[in-house]
């Protein structure tokens, strides 16, 4: 046989029986015992119903209860002004901040002064003539009446008119001296000055705008689906919800205020309500102990609202897509659809779907699904404080840019789910 065909011939022979024994005798497997899959650790909170203090959140800009604008009811050059007569000064009721050049005006409460005693010395003349009418009549009148012509009565009219004539004359040019001085209606703060010593000013100029500090007003809105939860300021209720206020503009700071009064209507833009509160005394340093108050500064705003009776709270962050959570049954997961009362960042009150008693998942869980073994390795029986924490509180649980009603989803197709 040619060589050049032996070898290829050879290599295939030896193939084929390298394949024949391998076939022959297939490599064997030794299965153990499946292994055993270990339990998730949980931590639970076994469920009591509780009395729970509801806190609505809002917030707010601090105005003013009273704005205006000063003016000056007479004219003329401004000669003085008070200290305080500055922006962000403080003034008392009374108290006289600008005073105007008042020579023309005493001038002419002088020139009234004159004519008051002019018109007094000719209502006396009038009366002397009157006198001597009648007296006159009497003697020569052979008994009958005289009539008004003969006693002068129209001449006295006169006179005494001429008198309250001059008199007011007198008392209008004294208020108007008077008036040179422009005195603050109110105690109040000087919010923006608009005129200086040497300025003529003429008959209602503006020279500041002032307001009251005796208290500032925060308009709130109130979503709908909380109007139920909040005691309303309406007309014949005496209860009045207090409200807790916060600003971060320098610091931490709080204070302490009451709702006064509800709008009179809807706002048209948001379709809300807004109520009014009111901070008593907000720049008095020494009574809050803190940097006063500023007009537009904005503060959030946590109103007391309703306490609610054998609750169920929870922490929100056990609850999964808004609508259910788990619960420990018998070693294993289970779970649970719930619907929101009302909730906000840290708690939530369960409408429907957990009752006392159930042992709720509080662990943060991953892709899950009910009949999951698990391990309970820590449960706690903590009632929450009654009152509610601060946080973006909402009825049914919703976020404030959801439209209002009922918190609850359809199940989820699947159990698996990610919190």
């Amino acid at each position: 046989m040619n060589k050049k065909y032996l070898i290829p011939v050879s290599i295939v022979a030896v193939a084929v029986a390298t394949i024949m024994v391998i076939t022959s005798n297939p490599p064997t497997t030794k299965r153990g015992k499946p292994m055993a899959v270990a339990a998730m650790s949980v931590e639970t909170q076994v469920l009591k119903p509780q009395d729970y203090q509801i806190q609505v959140s809002s917030f707010g800009v601090v105005k003013p209860r009273t704005q205006s604008s000063l003016v000056t009811q007479a004219s003329g050059q401004i000669l003085s002004i008070s200290p305080n007569f500055r922006e962000g000064g403080f003034f008392e009721t009374g108290e006289v901040l600008v005073e105007l050049d008042d020579r023309d005006y005493q001038a002419e409460v002088k020139i009234a002064e004159a004519g008051l005693m002019l018109a007094r010395q000719q209502l006396l003349e009038e009366q002397a003539r009157t006198n001597q009418a009648l007296a006159d009549w009497q003697r020569l009148s052979n008994g009958r009446e005289p009539t008004s012509l003969v006693l002068r009565e129209p001449q006295l009219a006169a006179a005494r008119a001429a008198m309250l004539s001059n008199q007011a004359k007198l008392e209008q040019a004294n208020l108007a001296l008077e008036r040179t001085q422009v005195v603050a209606p109110f105690s109040g703060r000087i919010l923006e000055k608009h005129v200086d010593v040497g300025r003529v000013v003429s008959t209602n100029s503006q020279l500041a705008t002032i307001y009251a500090t005796d208290y500032v007003e925060i308009r709130l809105p109130i979503n709908n689906s909380d109007l139920a939860l909040v005691e309303l300021p309406e007309q014949g209720k005496s209860v009045v919800a207090k409200v807790s206020f916060e600003s971060d503009l320098i610091g931490l700071q709080k204070w302490e205020g009451q709702l006064i009064r509800t709008e009179g209507a809807i706002d048209s833009n948001s379709q809300q309500l807004y109520v009014v509160a009111q901070i008593d005394d907000p720049f008095d340093y020494q009574a809050n102990q803190q940097m006063p108050l500023k007009i537009g500064q904005y503060l959030t705003a946590n109103i007391a609202g309703k306490k609610l009776s054998q609750a169920i709270v929870i922490p929100t962050k056990a609850i999964y897509q808004g609508s259910y959570v788990y619960v420990v049954n018998d070693g294993k997961l289970l779970r649970r659809e719930v619907t929101i009362r009302w909730q906000n960042s840290q708690d939530s009150v369960v409408r429907t779907g957990l009752k006392s008693g159930d042992e709720l998942v509080i662990t943060s869980l991953g892709q899950v699904s009910s009949g999951t073994p698990v391990t309970v390795v820590g449960a706690t029986n903590k009632v929450k404080p009654q009152r509610g924490p601060r946080g973006e509180g909402r009825a049914d649980g919703k976020s404030r840019s959801k439209p209002d009603g009922e918190r609850k989803t359809k199940p989820a197709s699947k159990e698996e789910s990610q919190p």
